[in-house]
């Protein structure tokens, strides 16, 4: 495919259909499938004038490599990655308090696929990962972020303590997660515009990224193992962020 990519799923490509058709080059669709919300994406298409092939399940199975679908894919221009000054243009821009996820030094491909994810699902802004010492955006990546890294932008920064501090000076506070921290994510306020960071595996958070830090919060954790997985942590401080911003 060179240098196009594929996104399956219909909220992945509806999501790109609504903010970012000009990197749509093409929709494959299900042949037989005619239901409302696939309607919906078809006008959202036609709006964008892009063209939409109809194909049988079988190739889309082929396409999507064994990945879910929904009978639904698009052909993509990858997004590129943004820099410190688009991340911070973004914030500007973002009205409401934005929640930025930074990731200090995530090796794992399926770590970064996993979080990119949860942060599409719970609406982060972008997610912030050093250029050096940290795995980068490939092709494991993409397919376990199932669409997601089409839709929230990564930002890759040479110096992510200085990117930290950039964000503070912007109104962020920001909040780092560590096992050792002396307050729970559920008692400390995070509706307003904040960077979650997230330690590597193993080690968690480097000296100086939690230098950065206004806060330092735990996770809960009733088990017996000790650290949960850097996805899985991830998943449950965004959505402890959602839900906050949620109640009444």
């Amino acid at each position: 495919m060179g240098s196009t990519e594929m996104v399956h799923g219909l909220h992945a490509v509806q999501a790109l259909l609504e903010r970012h058709a000009d990197r749509v080059l093409k929709v494959f669709v299900a042949r037989g499938r005619e239901d409302a919300r696939v309607t919906t994406l078809l006008a959202a298409a036609s709006k964008a004038k892009i063209s939409v092939e109809r194909v049988e399940t079988q190739r889309l199975d082929k396409i999507a490599a064994a990945a879910v679908h929904q009978g639904v894919i698009a052909e993509v221009r990858p997004m590129a990655p943004w820099s410190e000054d688009d991340l911070g243009a973004a914030v500007e821009n973002a009205g409401a308090a934005p929640i930025v996820l930074a990731l200090d030094g995530v090796q794992d491909p399926h770590n970064l696929g996993a979080c990119l994810r949860t942060a599409d699902a719970c609406g982060a802004l972008s997610v912030v990962i050093p250029k050096d010492r940290a795995v980068q955006l490939n092709a494991t990546v993409r397919k376990v972020a199932a669409g997601a890294a089409e839709t929230t932008p990564l930002t890759v920064v040479t110096n992510l303590a200085r990117c930290l501090r950039e964000l503070k000076e912007r109104g962020l506070w920001v909040v780092g997660a560590d096992a050792s921290a002396r307050q729970r994510a559920d008692e400390v306020d995070l509706k307003g515009p904040v960077v979650l960071v997230m330690g590597a595996e193993g080690s968690g958070l480097r000296h100086n990224t939690r230098e950065h830090c206004d806060l330092l919060v735990r996770l809960p954790s009733l088990g017996a193992v000790e650290s949960l997985n850097v996805s899985v942590a991830t998943g449950m401080l965004l959505y402890e962020a959602v839900r906050q911003r949620q109640r009444p």
